[in-house]
């Protein structure tokens, strides 16, 4: 029934400084025009740690005929219920919430918050999820359904998946669209006549935070697991079972293996450790909460959930440690409110993390916090990859898909017709007292810095290191 990667050690501080500052370099994905497939998403997490299920969409399992009603005449489409598969084991049955947006062929969904789609700006979002609670698959008593809705004559799994979806559209996407059948269509107007609003339903996996720094020595974290799965398992970095190795732990330093919603975790490290970065991962197998967004990486339609097998779901945590130095952890979020992309820095060393930003320069404080909001331009993919001191990197990928289009043609002043370049523009600079490093993604970062400069529609990002001046 649906209902520790080892990394180059740091060199001591002197006139390179590398402690001081961050290296990002930033590959600029090409837009639809071009057509360029986006990287596959590394790290893009929420606030409070993206994780959950992962999926690849099917086609329609159920499905009748709508009609939108436009300013340019009548379009008829396909109204109906998705199913999608979980990787690692599950089937997941979703709704379409961007009526006007295509979906994509073997397209790959995240779990995703409400806050990072269309849906974190709509005040009906809500309503959404009653309709998803109050009508099929979740009432799968299609008689008990028909006779509640009025409708004459019982209906069919395609009547009641057309109907509810028609519904949905009325408050995802605020348009005009009627469903072909009749009582489809009674189903909808029920639908959307008795709807109420309700909270947005916690992911079925997450980490909190999904970064983590500090010194060797100590016990990193704490992260915390949230989950509505009875008992997750946790899988330690690679070669945890060696000698001096990273450890997963609890408060109290005991190994874990296994955790269950509310526990903290941390990452031991030893105190001889050299400076790297490890990440460990959280797996449960559970049911996906109704109402819980899944966002493509591919421009493919935002879809909502309408009923979930027992299924594979997954939340991965990252540590950084030095010695000395800036100490970083870096997370990303989508903020669909200001049409921006979050980047949260915590630097737990002894010296300042510096970067620029749109000409304008931060620094996070020994200790400190400090989140960064990166404007970036509506359904164009970026891909940041974030380099520091001690072989540091942190990728973040993905696609801003905030607005349907009903919402971008009423906002006439960021208009969506602009040209995408089709490669990045990358300036180098040059600094005689610092070392190059190589122009492979892979090569380790001894010293020196690049900037790689991104124009998307009109949008520049520039995110430099700076070095720390003596």
């Amino acid at each position: 029934m649906f209902s520790s990667l080892a990394a180059p050690s740091l060199p001591g501080r002197g006139a390179v400084r590398l402690a001081a500052g961050v290296l990002v370099s930033v590959l600029a994905v090409a837009g639809a025009a071009a057509g360029a497939a986006p990287a596959a998403a590394a790290e893009d997490g929420a606030a409070g740690g993206q994780g959950g299920a992962t999926a690849t969409i099917g086609g329609l399992k159920a499905h009748g005929t709508a009609v939108i009603h436009g300013q340019d005449g009548d379009q008829q489409v396909a109204a109906g219920l998705f199913e999608m598969s979980v990787e690692g084991g599950g089937m997941l049955q979703t709704y379409c919430v961007d009526i006007q947006n295509p979906t994509q062929k073997d397209a790959k969904y995240l779990e995703t918050p409400w806050s990072s789609t269309s849906l974190g700006t709509n005040k009906d979002a809500g309503r959404v999820r009653w309709i998803l609670q109050n009508s099929y698959p979740q009432v799968n008593d299609l008689a008990a359904l028909a006779k509640k809705a009025g409708v004459r004559g019982g209906l069919t799994e395609e009547e009641a998946a057309a109907g509810t979806q028609v519904a949905i559209w009325r408050y995802s996407d605020d348009t005009d669209v009627d469903a072909v059948d009749p009582r489809a269509e009674r189903l909808a107007d029920y639908l959307e006549k008795n709807a109420r609003g309700l909270a947005e339903p916690a992911a079925s996996l997450a980490l909190d935070p999904p970064a983590v720094s500090g010194r060797p020595g100590e016990r990193l974290g704490p992260v915390t697991v949230h989950t509505n799965a009875g008992g997750a398992t946790v899988t330690p970095p690679l070669g945890a079972a060696a000698k001096d190795a990273i450890r997963i732990v609890d408060k109290k330093g005991r190994p874990v293996t296994e955790v269950t919603d509310g526990a903290q975790i941390f990452f031991d490290v030893p105190e001889t450790a050299e400076a790297g970065t490890a990440q460990l991962s959280v797996q449960a197998s559970t049911t996906v909460p109704v109402g819980r967004a899944l966002a493509s990486e591919s421009r493919s339609q935002t879809q909502i959930l309408a009923g979930s097998s027992e299924s594979t779901v997954a939340a991965t945590a990252t540590a950084t440690w030095a010695a000395e130095g800036p100490v970083p952890a870096l997370s990303a979020r989508k903020n669909c409110a200001e049409g921006t992309l979050d980047i949260t820095a915590l630097n737990k060393g002894d010296e300042p993390f510096t970067f620029e930003l749109l000409d304008t320069e931060y620094t996070v404080a020994p200790g400190e916090t400090r989140t960064v909001p990166v404007p970036l331009p509506e359904d164009r993919p970026y891909d940041f990859t974030v380099r520091g001191p001690a072989g540091f990197e942190q990728r973040f990928t993905g696609v801003l898909d905030c607005r349907t289009q009903s919402a971008a043609l009423a906002d006439t002043t960021h208009p969506l017709s602009e040209p995408a370049p089709t490669q990045p523009v990358t300036v180098p600079l040059h600094d005689p007292n610092l070392a190059e490093t190589g122009s492979s993604d892979a090569t380790p970062l001894i010293g020196g810095t690049a900037i790689a400069l991104v124009v998307t529609g009109g949008a520049v990002l520039l995110l430099v290191r700076r070095r720390n001046e003596q």
